[in-house]
């Protein structure tokens, strides 16, 4: 009996004027279907994240650079790090279109 009081309390606070929900806007290819002339295209990070491709690393070198930034000799190039970002930024830019 306590669920159908609840089932009841939860249908009497709904607004007065909400349209309810029907079942064929619950089911997908329903009305607002997507246009089938529609297009994605995903870039091959896609295959990466999903594990299918191959992250290709030279392991010695990852290695050399860590055993430089254990030991402390790692030096960090500020200016070139500085230049990349600023390229990035702006092929990032150049793709925004306004």
């Amino acid at each position: 009996m306590t669920r159908r009081a609840t089932s009841r309390s939860a249908a009497s606070s709904r607004c007065a004027g909400a349209p309810a929900k029907s079942a064929a806007a619950a089911q997908p290819g329903a009305a607002g279907a997507a246009d089938p002339s529609a297009k994605v295209e995903l870039s091959g990070a896609v295959d990466l994240m999903a594990g299918k491709g191959t992250a290709d690393f030279d392991a010695e070198k990852v290695e050399r650079m860590s055993e430089s930034i254990a030991d402390g000799s790692y030096k960090v190039n500020a200016e070139l790090i500085a230049d990349k970002l600023i390229a990035n930024a702006q092929e990032l830019l150049g793709k925004v279109k306004r």
